[in-house]
């Protein structure tokens, strides 16, 4: 008998570590022989920890399962959802990227080929450089980092640069609000994403990645470092990919905490052990990237793509999708939600139907007042825009960004301009203070909404010219982006900064 239990960070906080412990003591007990494979997480999150049993090769989910549940669970009298393709939540996913992740031991690479692992870079070792990049080109991948800029095209770029050494700089400093999706990835399914980083190597001719993990993921440093270890010790990485390509290797590298080095240059400056500011562009990383040399940075989701799309071709992987947003993206639903977790779904799906269909509304009961899209920089987007499809110029054209697909939600008792604040305070405080817009702008920012909080009439011209001040001028997404949550708070939910419009009706009419 096979028992699954998780071992996802998520999964361990709400006691699959115990669960485990208690089950295998059981096991012990009955004298039954139980091989417990831990697994990643399976993404719902309000069911962790979820433990599958396999019998006569089905695996039957159950659902948070407790210590004392042990007993139930192995008797088959605990209550069971049936498999995990049963539930509505998981049934109606698109999994590709995460096609894995919960599925096999992330740590097995004899399990994680017999589901499909390796045969996209076994695929890539018979083409040449410029046909793989081509196939992701093809595709239509678009950077799951935030920015949504063209994979294929950075790959095109880095290629095409001279110079004899080259790197792939994988961005697992995952530091958005809500956002938790390069954890698992990393914690479920580690060899994909080395798959997909040698892939890119073998594309641009790099023969060398980082991976960049934030200090405040241990369970994924850990995983991915054992990954490295075991990818090497079978030849997939190394002197030479597989026994038959060029060298490539890779090195686990922690950040030490700065949300701004989740911007790609501030990574690069930290990578090479200098404090985590912003670089001018240009030059592109792409042709100067870490130490100098051209470097294709790319988010974790990204890069674990490409094996996909490498295996079963990118017209299949186009074929989802809306517009110029292709495939599939992995939402993270968070906040005030009663079904919150990971749902990986081709581009397309309202907003409003994840809210309300899928997630299930508020844990609290009450309305959804209001949903911030893309981390702490995203924009909070009303009921009234919950028709808005899932994709990145349908959500540009409504003046918000999909980011890294942290999805946030608030009900009516959210206070919009606290949460402006917010916005403001959190720039100020994560700021690398390279450039005035963001470092003093940011600064100004919460000063000029305790103006408002407080009547202030000439406050709200103030801070819009403000916002557009950080916006055009600052150097990355950091400033430029907090004027997102920020107006969008002040455009969408006025009565939330009443005081001061009150004092302007009043002045008005005096």
């Amino acid at each position: 008998m096979k028992i699954y239990v998780p071992r996802d960070a998520a999964a361990r906080a709400l006691g699959s570590d115990a669960v485990a412990e208690a089950i295998a003591a059981e096991a012990a007990r009955r004298g039954q022989t139980a091989q417990i494979i831990r697994n990643g997480s399976r993404g719902m999150v309000w069911l962790e920890p979820l433990v599958e049993v396999e019998r006569d090769g089905v695996r039957l989910a159950y659902g948070p399962v407790a210590p004392g549940d042990a007993t139930a669970l192995l008797d088959g009298t605990l209550r069971c959802h049936g498999t995990v393709a049963d539930i509505p939540f998981f049934a109606r996913q698109t999994r590709l990227t995460f096609a894995r992740v919960g599925l096999i031991d992330p740590l097995s690479l004899e399990d994680y080929a017999a589901h499909g692992g390796l045969v996209g870079l076994r695929r890539a070792l018979a083409m040449d450089q410029a046909g793989i990049v081509a196939e992701v080109t093809a595709s239509g991948l678009r950077g799951r980092g935030g920015a949504g800029f063209p994979t294929g095209i950075k790959w095109e770029t880095v290629r095409n640069a001279p110079g004899p050494q080259k790197y792939i700089v994988c961005n697992a400093d995952e530091g958005d609000s809500g956002t938790f999706a390069d954890r698992m990835l990393m914690e479920g399914d580690p060899f994909c994403l080395i798959e997909g980083m040698v892939i890119a190597g073998l594309a641009t001719g790099a023969t060398k990645g980082f991976v960049y993990i934030r200090s405040e993921y241990p369970d994924a440093i850990a995983v991915m470092s054992d990954a490295v270890r075991i990818a090497r010790d079978a030849g997939v990485i190394g002197a030479s990919v597989m026994g038959t390509g060029p060298a490539f290797d890779l090195e686990i590298r922690v950040g030490a905490g700065a949300y701004v080095c989740g911007e790609e240059t501030s990574l690069l400056n930290s990578l090479e052990g200098k404090r985590g500011i912003v670089r001018a562009k240009p030059p592109l990383p792409a042709l100067e990237g870490v130490f100098g040399k051209p470097t294709v940075v790319n988010n974790v989701l990204s890069l674990a793509t490409v094996p996909v799309i490498l295996e079963k071709g990118a017209a299949h992987y186009a074929g989802f999708g809306l517009g110029r947003s292709r495939g599939t993206m992995p939402l993270q639903i968070a906040g005030n939600v009663a079904r919150g977790g990971l749902f990986e779904t081709a581009f397309g799906l309202p907003l409003g139907e994840i809210i309300h269909d899928i997630a299930g509304g508020t844990a609290s009961g009450r309305p959804v007042k209001a949903v911030q899209v893309g981390g702490p920089l995203g924009a909070y987007l009303p009921p009234s825009q919950f028709d808005t499809p899932i994709g990145y110029e349908e959500f540009d054209r409504k003046g918000a960004l999909i980011g890294h697909a942290g999805i946030v939600v608030h009900d009516d008792s959210a206070d919009m301009l606290n949460l402006a604040r917010f916005a403001m305070e959190f720039c100020a405080v994560e700021s690398c203070g390279k450039c005035t817009p963001c470092r003093i702008g940011a600064v100004r920012g919460v000063e000029t909404i305790d103006r408002i909080a407080g009547g202030d009439a000439g406050a709200i011209p103030l801070l819009t010219d403000l916002c557009e001040t950080m916006k055009d001028g600052s150097l990355c997404a950091l400033g430029g982006f907090t004027p997102y949550p920020v107006m969008s708070a002040l455009t969408h939910f006025p009565d939330d900064f009443a005081p001061a419009r009150k004092a302007a009706a009043q002045s008005a009419a005096e």
